[in-house]
């Protein structure tokens, strides 16, 4: 997926000029992850650079940026690095356009890597995606495979208005084979895998979880349907309304913690619009209410089969 992401900066830069990228570490580094690796050579040190350890200032001068016509992409280091800069997002990324009744419009892309799964610690592994969910005035974004990864963030850095683009750090090394063909619309999930019992619904690091269930669910006897949200914001209940309607049982597998979380708002709009197609209630996988755990103990707090499995059994079948 780096290379995925790295090959849509540069693409996105060779085709516009106003694009440009910064942040801690991403110029001739290349950024931790590397995902920024041979930008600056490629375009100079005007248009990929680094900046001060400040996110707030980091933030607040794409802001700036974007408000005079360019295109600005930041990154955030790691996920929970971003919260210094969460009340320039919040107070004006996301309200600037409302603020000025559309005339000035925000194109800009906050690049931030999340979630866990790579046995990191503290400040190095969240899931921040409910503050931006909740936050109206952002598209929320994030892909699960490589071809995704390449596809919305070209979408996200030719987007009109601010993207929040969250990248899964345990699917950063993986390999697949990636299909840079038409950017595909911000907003539109995808059924990654059709099935006939329930319908598991994921996001950004748990949709190959939840596709990993689906293959043991299959030799148990369940026939699992996995829906791959791709965008949180917006949310497209056309494409999980007709999976869970097909299934009539579903399950939400997320990271994060449960309480107020994006998962909470997926069962509820789920069963606000599936409820008379519903055999069982909706259940949520999701981490639990603690702060990130150490790495040793993260394998207890991620979703993984076996859980969503035992949320699979749960849902009322009949020969229970």
């Amino acid at each position: 997926m780096i290379q995925a992401l790295n090959r849509a900066l540069h693409d996105a830069m060779a085709a516009d000029d106003s694009v440009v990228v910064f942040g801690e570490d991403v110029g001739p580094l290349g950024g931790v992850f590397r995902v920024t690796d041979g930008l600056t050579a490629a375009f100079g040190e005007q248009r990929c650079f680094d900046t001060p350890l400040a996110e707030s200032g980091i933030v607040g001068m794409a802001v700036g940026m974007a408000m005079n016509g360019m295109r600005p992409v930041v990154e955030m280091q790691f996920d929970a690095f971003a919260y210094p800069a969460f009340e320039q997002i919040v107070s004006h990324v996301a309200k600037l356009g409302n603020r000025t009744r559309g005339r000035v419009r925000l194109p800009m892309v906050i690049r931030v890597p999340y979630g866990g799964g790579i046995g990191g610690v503290e400040h190095h592994c969240d899931s921040s995606e409910a503050y931006y969910a909740h936050t109206p005035g952002l598209l929320v974004v994030t892909p699960a495979t490589n071809t995704d990864a390449y596809g919305l963030l070209r979408a996200a850095i030719e987007h009109p208005d601010p993207v929040v683009f969250l990248e899964p750090k345990r699917q950063y090394f993986t390999r697949e084979e990636l299909d840079a063909g038409p950017v595909p619309p911000i907003g539109r999930s995808v059924v990654r895998r059709e099935g006939r019992d329930a319908t598991l619904i994921a996001y950004g690091p748990s949709v190959p979880v939840a596709l990993a269930a689906a293959e043991h669910g299959a030799a148990e006897g369940r026939d699992l349907a996995v829906v791959d949200l791709r965008s949180i914001v917006p949310f497209d209940d056309e494409t999980v309304t007709a999976a869970v309607r097909r299934t009539g049982r579903a399950v939400v597998v997320a990271e994060a913690p449960g309480f107020a979380s994006v998962a909470s708002e997926i069962a509820a709009r789920v069963s606000e619009r599936c409820f008379h197609y519903l055999e069982a209630p909706v259940r949520r996988v999701t981490g639990f209410d603690v702060p990130y755990p150490p790495p040793k103990l993260e394998q207890h707090h991620l979703p993984g089969v076996d859980r969503i499995l035992d949320a699979v059994d749960d849902l009322q079948w009949e020969e229970a």
